[in-house]
Protein backbone atom coordinates (compact mmCIF):
# COMPACT_ATOMS: atom_id res chain seq x y z
CA UNK A 1 0.00 0.00 0.00
CA UNK A 2 1.07 3.58 -0.44
CA UNK A 3 1.44 4.57 3.18
CA UNK A 4 -1.20 5.39 5.80
CA UNK A 5 -4.59 6.56 4.61
CA UNK A 6 -5.29 9.84 6.36
CA UNK A 7 -8.89 10.48 7.40
CA UNK A 8 -8.48 14.04 8.62
CA UNK A 9 -5.68 15.87 10.39
CA UNK A 10 -3.34 13.43 12.11
CA UNK A 11 -5.88 10.58 12.30
CA UNK A 12 -5.24 7.75 9.84
CA UNK A 13 -6.45 4.21 9.23
CA UNK A 14 -4.17 1.65 10.89
CA UNK A 15 -3.11 -1.06 8.41
CA UNK A 16 -3.48 -3.73 11.12
CA UNK A 17 -7.23 -3.05 11.47
CA UNK A 18 -7.97 -3.36 7.74
CA UNK A 19 -9.24 -6.76 6.59
CA UNK A 20 -8.79 -7.52 2.89
CA UNK A 21 -10.62 -10.13 0.83
CA UNK A 22 -10.14 -10.82 -2.85
CA UNK A 23 -12.50 -12.49 -5.29
CA UNK A 24 -13.11 -12.78 -9.00
CA UNK A 25 -14.32 -9.57 -10.46
CA UNK A 26 -17.13 -9.07 -12.94
CA UNK A 27 -15.66 -5.74 -13.96
CA UNK A 28 -13.38 -4.78 -16.83
CA UNK A 29 -10.66 -7.14 -17.97
CA UNK A 30 -9.34 -9.19 -20.83
CA UNK A 31 -7.38 -12.40 -21.01
CA UNK A 32 -7.16 -14.22 -17.63
CA UNK A 33 -9.97 -12.08 -16.18
CA UNK A 34 -11.87 -15.13 -14.97
CA UNK A 35 -8.84 -16.58 -13.21
CA UNK A 36 -7.44 -13.53 -11.43
CA UNK A 37 -8.87 -12.32 -8.14
CA UNK A 38 -9.06 -8.61 -8.87
CA UNK A 39 -12.17 -7.56 -6.90
CA UNK A 40 -11.26 -6.17 -3.51
CA UNK A 41 -13.44 -6.13 -0.40
CA UNK A 42 -12.07 -3.99 2.40
CA UNK A 43 -13.54 -4.38 5.87
CA UNK A 44 -13.00 -2.07 8.82
CA UNK A 45 -14.33 -2.79 12.31
CA UNK A 46 -15.70 0.64 13.16
CA UNK A 47 -17.31 -0.46 16.42
CA UNK A 48 -14.11 -2.03 17.77
CA UNK A 49 -11.46 0.41 16.56
CA UNK A 50 -9.33 2.49 18.88
CA UNK A 51 -7.83 4.56 16.03
CA UNK A 52 -10.62 7.14 16.01
CA UNK A 53 -11.30 9.64 18.80
CA UNK A 54 -14.43 8.67 20.77
CA UNK A 55 -16.46 11.64 19.47
CA UNK A 56 -15.62 10.79 15.85
CA UNK A 57 -16.33 7.12 16.40
CA UNK A 58 -19.75 7.85 17.90
CA UNK A 59 -20.59 10.25 15.06
CA UNK A 60 -19.48 7.73 12.40
CA UNK A 61 -21.44 4.87 14.00
CA UNK A 62 -24.57 7.02 13.99
CA UNK A 63 -24.20 8.32 10.42
CA UNK A 64 -23.12 5.01 8.86
CA UNK A 65 -25.60 2.82 10.76
CA UNK A 66 -27.36 1.73 7.56
CA UNK A 67 -24.07 0.55 6.00
CA UNK A 68 -22.74 -1.36 9.01
CA UNK A 69 -23.08 -5.09 9.57
CA UNK A 70 -22.27 -5.96 13.20
CA UNK A 71 -20.26 -2.73 13.49
CA UNK A 72 -18.11 -3.55 10.43
CA UNK A 73 -17.94 -1.20 7.44
CA UNK A 74 -17.37 -2.86 4.05
CA UNK A 75 -16.17 -1.21 0.84
CA UNK A 76 -15.83 -3.02 -2.51
CA UNK A 77 -13.79 -2.03 -5.56
CA UNK A 78 -13.62 -3.75 -8.93
CA UNK A 79 -13.11 -0.74 -11.19
CA UNK A 80 -9.66 -1.71 -12.46
CA UNK A 81 -8.10 -4.84 -13.92
CA UNK A 82 -5.25 -4.68 -11.44
CA UNK A 83 -5.76 -5.96 -7.90
CA UNK A 84 -3.27 -3.37 -6.68
CA UNK A 85 -5.23 -0.46 -8.17
CA UNK A 86 -8.46 -1.88 -6.75
CA UNK A 87 -6.79 -2.04 -3.31
CA UNK A 88 -5.85 1.62 -3.61
CA UNK A 89 -9.36 2.57 -4.76
CA UNK A 90 -11.02 0.69 -1.87
CA UNK A 91 -8.73 2.26 0.72
CA UNK A 92 -9.31 5.77 -0.65
CA UNK A 93 -13.09 5.20 -0.67
CA UNK A 94 -13.01 3.98 2.92
CA UNK A 95 -10.94 6.97 4.07
CA UNK A 96 -13.28 9.39 2.24
CA UNK A 97 -16.36 7.70 3.71
CA UNK A 98 -14.95 7.95 7.24
CA UNK A 99 -13.83 11.56 6.70
CA UNK A 100 -17.35 12.52 5.63
CA UNK A 101 -19.00 10.57 8.46
CA UNK A 102 -16.75 12.04 11.17
CA UNK A 103 -17.04 15.65 10.00
CA UNK A 104 -18.56 18.01 12.55
CA UNK A 105 -22.18 18.96 11.97
CA UNK A 106 -22.74 22.26 10.14
CA UNK A 107 -23.53 25.34 12.19
CA UNK A 108 -27.28 25.83 12.61
CA UNK A 109 -28.78 28.54 10.43
CA UNK A 110 -29.79 31.67 12.27
CA UNK A 111 -33.09 32.87 10.88
CA UNK A 112 -32.96 36.49 9.79
CA UNK A 113 -35.76 39.01 9.58
CA UNK A 114 -36.71 40.43 6.19
CA UNK A 115 -36.15 44.20 6.21
CA UNK A 116 -39.39 46.21 6.12
CA UNK A 117 -38.29 48.23 3.07
CA UNK A 118 -37.82 45.09 0.97
CA UNK A 119 -41.22 43.75 1.95
CA UNK A 120 -42.94 47.08 1.21
CA UNK A 121 -41.23 47.30 -2.19
CA UNK A 122 -42.38 43.79 -3.05
CA UNK A 123 -46.00 44.59 -2.11
CA UNK A 124 -45.86 47.87 -4.07
CA UNK A 125 -44.63 46.04 -7.19
CA UNK A 126 -47.37 43.41 -6.80
CA UNK A 127 -50.03 46.12 -6.58
CA UNK A 128 -48.59 47.91 -9.62
CA UNK A 129 -48.56 44.67 -11.64
CA UNK A 130 -52.18 44.00 -10.65
CA UNK A 131 -53.18 47.50 -11.79
CA UNK A 132 -51.48 46.89 -15.15
CA UNK A 133 -53.37 43.63 -15.63
CA UNK A 134 -56.66 45.16 -14.51
CA UNK A 135 -56.18 47.95 -17.06
CA UNK A 136 -55.87 45.38 -19.85
CA UNK A 137 -59.21 43.65 -19.11
CA UNK A 138 -61.59 46.64 -19.25
CA UNK A 139 -64.78 45.94 -21.25
CA UNK A 140 -64.80 49.15 -23.29
CA UNK A 141 -61.43 48.33 -24.91
CA UNK A 142 -61.86 47.69 -28.68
Amino acid sequence: MSGPHVIRGSVSLPEAELMWRFSRSSGPGGQHVNTSDSQVELRFDLAGTEALPPVWKERALERLASRLVDGVLTVRASDHRSQWRNRETAAVRLAALLAEATAPPPKPRRPTKIPRGINERRLRQKKQRGETKRGRSSRDWT
